[in-house]
């Protein structure tokens, strides 16, 4: 796999120093532990989950003497004896729930795998063992699965979100009707689960008054103010630990029954008790992608200029959470439209709450949007890259502000260059290799630059080192690394002379590992400390290193210590104060006065057996514009993964489910299709330059959830170009294209 990352900085180019994630070896050797790994005080007991087998209906009788027969059992807890727990807001609700149905409730059931009892006993085999013998017995009901199943109920957004506006930019109707080229399709997007390697776990014990937390979460802050309030305790007196997530991509943020359930249980027994969910537990227990259908007309006229764009969205979700992304306000502000008319709605039914995946507004939508886009083009007879280049923007069109930066044409330019797109006939079915048809497709990919408050403790020593400490998180994504390479370019410090320490809520509050917000609101903490720290060592220039060194090396003290806040703009000390409270407050996107996006290009070929139908995806170009890169290594990493799990979500991931009973069916990895290393082959990337001084400290945007953005509308026109066949539902079957 091609790499394109500088091997050393170039300040012109605002990219960083490509060094090693410091916490590599250690990870790869073993010796970084991750939740559940953490040690314990005495002897843990072991819980497991007892999940409903139907998907709608009530309990109407739990025999648990076999269960508390088996030896070494210890607590059996269902709704009939489970302690007192106050009410959680969900995430619609301004709180970190992610459903609004409380732990062990009661006797009715609103999906499948809806935990119904928690079994502790000293080992985890005799848990299990119990598990299997607690008899249940229920009175169901008929369970609604997705969308076209009897019972379900569609629902206005605005009904659910009194905040909520549907966009109405202009007359969409009259611009399509004059339009010279229009297109009319409807694109569906699947069910995906997000499958961590990292299974879902918590352990909890109370040491004296205090209940600690070992949880992979992403919002230490949010979990312990969480946990606090649902137990009726004050947050001082709850710690979570969570040094290491190992993966989430959005399933780890909220709180789910799993945490309330084994503080109840380590209180009740005066040990701490270890509850970790099992894989096809995961599939209902923490959230997943909901499935979307979206209805699409675009136009341009002769010139391929844009005309009417309107873009209605149907989202699935629960019956008791009314879980919703929306997104289509950021399609609407890609590219240069006369006329935009957008509308959400939720479809409800009987299945668990979803919750954020990687990009959960943006892959459904722009998915659409962009495969629309090839679509018009092809009808305009259009190259697919000038057609956007055409259509290009420097203001959101809706909103009427400017863009910070925009450098999606650089990006065409550059992957167009890079992948030979001038080479490309045009006409379908025009490019084989023997039996091979041969496809190129194109799509623009965009996330929101979107930012968080954050704090951030600095310590230095005049022996020339210094400590960096925050409640944010790794995920993986080399946040440690980077944090370190903020601070060691104010600093003028080694970078391997500075610790980081991270994911303890004992530290100060660091934003939530979601929307690619941490390094934009991490890194500018950071900045915020080494100015504050500037002031208090008398340093004239706080950005030059050199005299930042001279200063450490000259203090009158062992250390010194300061804590840096920094908020985005349009917010105010309030969101740092409320950040301390376990509050979330993002910002970012199209703002009052300005729009923050981050942009790239793919470009994908494609070859498609002429007899067996069989697709494979043997090159892909994708060349990406985010502001600084603070590690040019990490970021290559971050794009490499987005661009594969694109590829997954083109061709190979979708949880399927039983409509009859409104159950999963493919609830494990050995069934749930995802990229292997025999799927995925050239990966070119290509990092476009940009400065943007108007983001934040550092000019830095997200990019974790940017690359996999563009991937499936890219692949399904270089199906179309390689066969004359339009898919448009994902994820394509060999099946789709007999």
């Amino acid at each position: 796999m091609a790499q394109d990352y500088d091997p050393a900085p170039q300040p012109g180019r605002n990219m960083g120093q490509p060094i090693t994630r410091y916490e590599a070896v250690q990870k790869v050797t073993g010796a970084k532990i991750y939740a559940d790994d953490l040690p314990v005080p005495g002897r843990a007991a072991y819980g497991w989950m007892v999940t409903s087998t139907i998907a709608r209906g009530r309990i109407t009788g739990i025999d648990d003497a076999a269960a508390r027969a088996v030896p070494g059992v210890q607590l059996i807890m269902t709704h009939e004896n489970r302690p007192p727990l106050s009410p959680l807001a969900t995430f619609a609700g301004g709180g970190l729930a992610i459903t609004s149905v409380a732990p062990l409730a009661g006797p009715e059931i609103h999906h499948d795998g809806q935990p119904i009892a928690l079994i502790v006993a000293d080992s985890f085999e005799a848990a299990r063992e119990a598990s299997f013998k607690l008899a249940v017995t229920y009175a169901a009901s008929t369970a609604t699965a997705t969308f076209g199943d009897p019972g379900a109920t569609e629902r206005n957004v605005a009904d659910i979100n009194p905040m909520f506006e549907p966009i109405r930019h202009n007359d969409a109707a009259a611009a399509l009707a004059g339009s010279a080229h229009t297109v009319t399709a409807e694109y569906r997007t699947p069910i995906q689960h997000h499958n961590p390697i990292e299974l879902f776990s918590t352990t909890a014990y109370w040491d004296g008054g205090t209940l600690v937390l070992h949880e992979p979460n992403q919002f230490v802050w949010g979990l312990k103010h969480a946990a606090a309030e649902q137990l009726g305790i004050d947050p001082d007196n709850v710690r979570v630990k969570s040094p290491f997530v190992g993966g989430a991509f959005g399933s780890k943020a909220a709180v789910t029954h799993r945490t309330a359930l084994a503080a109840l249980a380590a209180r009740q027994l005066g040990r701490p008790v270890k509850l970790v969910a099992s894989r096809d537990q995961g599939f209902t227990h923490s959230g997943h992608r909901q499935e979307t259908r979206q209805a699409v007309r675009l136009g341009c006229d002769a010139q391929g200029r844009l005309t009417g764009y309107e873009h209605k969205q149907w989202e699935f979700t629960a019956r008791s959470t009314p879980y919703q992304n929306g997104g289509l306000e950021k399609t609407a502000a890609m590219y240069a439209f006369q006329a935009v008319h957008t509308d959400n709605y939720i479809v409800q039914g009987d299945r668990n709450v979803p919750t954020f995946m990687r990009s959960p507004a943006e892959m459904p939508t722009v998915y659409a949007l962009e495969a629309a886009m090839n679509e018009l083009a092809a009808a305009a007879g259009i190259d697919p890259v000038e057609f956007r280049k055409r259509n290009d923007t420097r203001i959101d069109p809706v909103a009427g502000v400017p863009y910070t930066s925009r450098s999606l044409n650089e990006c065409l330019d550059a992957a167009a260059e890079r992948f030979g797109w001038s080479r490309r006939n045009p006409a379908p079915r025009s490019m084989r290799d023997g039996e091979w048809l041969i496809g190129w497709g194109c799509a623009m990919a965009m996330y929101p630059t979107l930012m968080m408050p954050s704090t951030a403790r600095l310590t230095v020593r005049r022996g020339g080192t210094a400590t960096i400490e925050v409640a944010a998180h790794d995920v993986g994504t080399g946040c440690y690394t980077i944090a370190t390479q903020a601070a060691a370019e104010r600093l003028g410090i080694a970078p391997g002379r500075i610790t980081v320490r991270m994911g303890d809520s004992r530290l100060p509050p660091g934003p939530i590992a979601g929307g690619s917000v941490t390094t934009a609101s991490l890194t500018s903490a950071i900045v915020d400390a080494c100015n504050r720290m500037a002031e208090t060592l008398g340093v004239d220039n706080a950005t030059d290193p050199a005299a930042f060194a001279a200063a450490i090396a000259g203090m009158d003290r062992p250390e010194a210590e300061v804590v840096g806040a920094w908020f985005p703009a349009g917010m105010d000390q309030s969101s740092v104060e409320a950040l301390y409270e376990g509050g979330v407050r993002i910002s970012g996107g199209t703002t009052a006065d300005r729009a923050m996006y981050a942009f790239g290009a793919e470009m994908v070929e494609v070859r498609i057996n002429e007899r067996t139908r069989e697709i494979r995806v043997p090159r892909v170009v994708g060349a990406f514009a985010a502001g600084r890169i603070m590690n040019t290594r990490t970021a290559h990493s971050q794009y490499l993964g987005g661009l594969i799990w694109g590829i997954g979500s083109a061709l190979h991931e979708a949880t399927e489910i039983d409509h009859k009973r409104a159950r999963y069916v493919n609830d494990n990895i050995a069934e749930y299709l995802v990229p292997v290393n025999a799927d995925i082959a050239d990966i070119d990337i290509i990092m476009v330059p940009e400065v943007d001084n108007q983001i934040n400290a550092l000019g830095v945007k997200g990019i974790g959830e940017l690359a996999n953005v563009g991937t499936p509308a890219a692949i399904t026109d270089a199906i179309w170009h390689a066969t004359g066949i339009r898919v448009r539902d994902l994820p394509v079957r060999i099946e789709d294209l007999l």
